[in-house]
């Protein structure tokens, strides 16, 4: 009988262990929903989006579901400057990646669609795998939670 409890012991253990090690899930506050990706539609297309663990992508979430036109900029971005400011932890991000999602300063929320290097300090929100080029003209794009 002991052997029994004592195996029932270690599997709940083990289990509680492992949920520690599954924290890099972003809460959603409107329902206590969690979730580590969203799905963004650009020009009616859809991509899964992995997002980073941070406050801005948290607050971020809270404004979902968003429709909005993207302006282009520099021939490698589309930029929107959201009504609401958001947490930023701003850093030197020195290389950018076709597909990452930035935020520059605390309201202006950046997809960038060719690869380069750069001065400027952004937030890291999240990236899409796979992201189309985008051409020179604004975009529609809608972003929900997965």
């Amino acid at each position: 009988m002991k052997k029994i409890i004592y195996s029932l012991l270690i599997i709940v253990m083990s289990l509680s262990v492992i949920g520690c090690f599954n924290n890099k899930k972003i809460e959603n506050n409107s329902n206590n929903e969690v979730i580590n990706s969203m799905i963004i539609t650009i020009n009616d297309k859809e991509y899964n989006v992995e997002l980073e663990d941070n406050d801005t992508t948290k607050e971020l979430n809270k404004l979902l579901p968003l429709t909005i036109t993207m302006n282009e900029l520099n021939g490698n971005e589309k930029y929107y400057y959201l009504d609401k400011s958001l947490p930023s932890n701003p850093t030197n991000i020195k290389s950018i990646n076709k597909g990452d999602i930035m935020l520059f300063g605390n309201d202006c929320l950046v997809i960038f669609y060719k690869s380069f290097e750069t001065p400027y300090q952004y937030t890291k929100i999240g990236h899409i795998n796979n992201l189309e080029d985008l051409d020179n003209n604004n975009i529609k794009v809608t972003i929900k939670g997965d």
